[in-house]
């Protein structure tokens, strides 16, 4: 296949980028040529701006391409229109976070989505990026159609991921210690490893699948203390874990999902946590171990500078002066119980 990725040198665009290359496709790779343009010399790459610089792409044929980093649906349309007669198919990287309804359990790919209050409004922020990646969603598929897929992953994990929000667990863990955890170890979470992610993109898209589908992992959802076992297992650290309720945590002002990666607590959230993944499964998605994800992850982590700041997180220092306040906070109770 001869693919063109929009993108491809930051995340998930690599991890598609090996994938495609394994499957013996021809790549080609179009971007601003900011984000790591040492990588992939042998590959045609051509420098532009999806945002009114993409004549370069003109006069060129590609079975598929794949949009990685569309956010607004100005953008989005642009591409897919001058697009439309250079591919045959326009897959589309989206979210999860498109679906109006967080609370739902179970939220498949036919429920609501998020809808802009101003459709004008291109402004990307924790309330209008659910919208916003709806509103590109629609633009492709108005072009499209059939020809079009739609990917909504969850929270994607593994190398090179620059959110730091699945790493911050495993490498934590492996620091030992006593060690902050939110809430209990029945909480549900999911993930998805990019590298099963991306070869399944490839291969539904040699498949000429169309559609809309939830890439969330694994088949079913992993508990927390799932998680940080499997941690403990690869790195071979047994942390003491101090597990601390939600009404403290939030009265220390610990935001979920930054502070403690992961964590989304209450009902408001708990859609997020049990997404649908039937359609994708049955369409070939298939999940590796949870072992492998975090093994990986741990040894692109040691590969980074030692005084790497981590971008999502507790740093060591807070963890220590909450795990104090804990600490206090339980004596308090004690002495209140036995008054």
């Amino acid at each position: 296949m001869n693919l063109l990725i929009i993108g491809g040198t930051r995340f998930l665009g690599r991890h598609l980028v090996n994938a495609a290359t394994a499957y013996g496709d021809t790549v080609t790779l179009f971007n601003r040529g900011k984000s790591n343009p040492h990588l992939f010399p042998e590959l045609d790459q051509l420098i532009g701006d999806r945002d009114g610089d993409l004549e370069v792409l003109s006069g060129r044929k590609w079975d598929a391409v794949i949009d990685t980093c569309g956010y607004v649906p100005r953008v989005v349309r642009v591409s897919a229109e001058f697009l439309r007669e250079a591919v045959g198919r326009y897959v589309y990287i989206s979210s999860i976070s498109v679906y109006s309804d967080e609370a739902k359990v179970g939220i498949n790919e036919d429920d609501e989505t998020g809808i802009l209050a101003d459709p004008d409004i291109e402004d990307i922020n924790e309330s209008s990026y659910g919208p916003l990646k709806a509103a590109c969603e629609a633009e492709v598929q108005r072009v499209y159609g059939q020809r079009g897929l739609v990917i909504r992953p969850g929270l994607i994990v593994g190398a090179y991921d620059p959110t730091d929000r699945f790493t911050y667990w495993p490498w934590r863990v492996a620091q030992g210690g006593r060690m902050l955890v939110p809430e209990s170890p029945e909480w549900l979470t999911q993930i998805i490893d990019v590298r099963d992610l991306a070869d399944w993109i490839l291969d539904i898209a040699h498949r000429g699948v169309g559609g809309i589908f939830n890439a969330v992992g694994p088949e079913n959802p992993i508990s927390f203390g799932t998680l940080l076992a499997a941690c403990q297992k690869v790195s071979g650290s047994s942390p003491d874990k101090v597990w601390m309720d939600a009404e403290f945590l939030t009265n220390h002002n610990v935001k979920p999902w930054s502070d403690l990666p992961l964590w989304l607590p209450g009902e408001a959230s708990a859609g997020m946590s049990h997404i649908s993944n039937r359609k994708a499964v049955a369409a070939g998605l298939h999940f590796r171990s949870l072992e492998d994800t975090i093994g990986d992850t741990l040894a692109w982590a040691a590969s980074r500078p030692d005084k790497y700041e981590f971008h999502a997180g507790l740093k060591l220092e807070r963890e220590a002066e909450l795990l104090r306040e804990w600490q206090q906070h339980q004596a308090g109770a004690g002495a209140g119980a036995g008054a």
